[in-house]
């Protein structure tokens, strides 16, 4: 996972948690949504994401 893929990764969390303490979003879309973005965060921590693999993605540079 590259960087710019984690950098949106946690915005896209950081957008949604505050949604959800300023009361833009509630019931069942923010229990979605609360976990999504706690998708997110461990994604961008373990810089990896399980649905890349079967579709063969990769948002890291290569070294080549």
């Amino acid at each position: 996972m590259g960087l710019v893929d984690k950098v949106v990764r946690i915005l896209a969390a950081v957008v949604i948690i505050g949604l959800y303490f300023m009361n833009q979003i509630s019931g069942l879309a923010a229990i979605i949504l609360l976990v999504l973005a706690g998708v997110f965060i461990l994604t961008s921590f373990i810089s990896f994401c399980p649905l890349y693999l079967p579709f063969g993605l990769s948002t890291k540079k290569s070294d080549s």
